[in-house]
């Protein structure tokens, strides 16, 4: 029997078939609009203000409104204007929200299993490795219970380039120039920044521009390039790096199970059909953002682009992440026994499909 695919497998598949052919939009577009249904608000909290990655709710929020006439109202709320950053997952458990943008690593202590997708220096590279990756993890019990304690469920898997870092001083050009240094690095990564004698903080990106600009914090981790230029960091850095790939943080944009269970099955349709668009949406942010921010930064010339040696990274990968990850398996057991397998699992599926794509180089 074959096994189907996933929601996020068949959404990117399907992105990939739209970005070849050059068209933005889904089969379902073409369907036949259900426009007979009730009129419905949902609610739904992001942070920050609308930039590459919210494109994806964005084409979300627009789809449930054509195809249903504008009688859902997938209703998208900015600048924490409903909740903190951090209270989301909360707001969604008591009824206040019906949606929002969930990052496990903004409260790690709530979705432990989640943890292992934060972790440094995992070795995957691009956004198809990626949505494997997190597919595979996604069908595992653990996470799925995870959120559903807080009355929640994945809809959106948010596709994040990885991490990089830019900041103000000294540029640094080796493993030792961050001993010292005060890293915004969540997750994982936080754990990484103190293998390699760095100081990490945890705080929502909306911050990140005041720590930095005060010296709070000496640099931002944040998906290269988008993320620096739509929080403004670009403005007063100084350096920033280009293949640390320090790691990702895993982000959902999770919604109410019962507020799903209460949808008319057209609507429930509608959402998960706006999905291949969505996640296109994302991906061709992303390339747009880098055409202008990379051109930009080089003919501004105000900030040193860090390219580290292929025997630095190694040392990064051998210091900041093995350790890391053997810790968190440790301190996760107790409260996920199967943490080395999710783990294991993760490794595994990257492996395999970094082994897959050099064969066919």
């Amino acid at each position: 029997m074959l096994k189907a695919l996933s929601v996020t497998s068949l959404s990117l598949a399907l992105a990939a078939i739209f970005a070849a052919s050059g068209t933005a939009t889904s089969p379902a577009e073409a369907a036949t609009k259900y426009c007979d249904g009730p009129k419905l608000t949902w609610k739904i909290s992001l942070f920050g203000k609308r930039r590459a990655v919210t494109e994806g709710v964005e084409y979300i929020s627009q789809y449930a409104k054509d195809q249903t006439c504008d009688k859902f109202d997938y209703k998208i709320y900015y600048g924490e204007q409903l909740s903190k950053a951090k209270e989301n997952l909360d707001g969604i458990k008591v009824g206040a929200l019906e949606g929002g943008y969930v990052c496990a690593s903004y409260h790690p202590g709530k979705l432990r299993a989640l943890g292992v997708l934060d972790l440094p220096f995992l070795p995957i590279y691009d956004f198809d490795s990626m949505t494997k990756v997190y597919d595979t993890l996604w069908e595992r019990k653990e996470l799925i219970d995870s959120l559903a304690r807080w009355g929640a469920k994945r809809h959106l898997q948010t596709i994040l380039p990885r991490y990089e870092y830019m900041g103000r001083g000294t540029p640094p050009k080796t493993l030792e120039d961050f001993k010292g240094k005060r890293l915004r690095a969540l997750g994982g990564m936080g754990e990484a920044a103190k293998e390699i004698g760095a100081v990490p903080t945890t705080m929502p990106a909306p911050e990140t521009y005041t720590a930095l600009q005060r010296g709070t914090v000496d640099a931002v981790g944040f998906p290269f390039s988008y993320t620096f230029a739509a929080y403004k960091l670009d403005e007063i850095s100084t350096w920033y790096t280009t293949n640390m790939s320090a790691g990702m943080v895993n982000c959902i944009t999770a919604i109410s199970q019962s507020a799903w269970e209460k949808l008319p099955k057209q609507y429930q349709a509608i959402l998960d059909e706006a999905l291949p668009g969505a996640y296109k949406a994302m991906i061709d942010a992303y390339g747009k953002e880098d055409k202008i921010n990379l051109p930009k930064w080089e003919k501004e010339g105000k900030m040193t682009a860090v390219t580290f040696s292929e025997a630095e990274l190694a040392k990064f990968q051998r210091v900041g992440g093995k350790p890391v990850w053997d810790k968190w398996v440790q301190e996760t057991k107790e409260e996920v026994p199967t943490a080395q397998a999710l783990l294991d699992l993760v490794l595994k599926t990257a492996a395999d499909l970094n082994k897959s794509k050099s064969a066919k180089k």
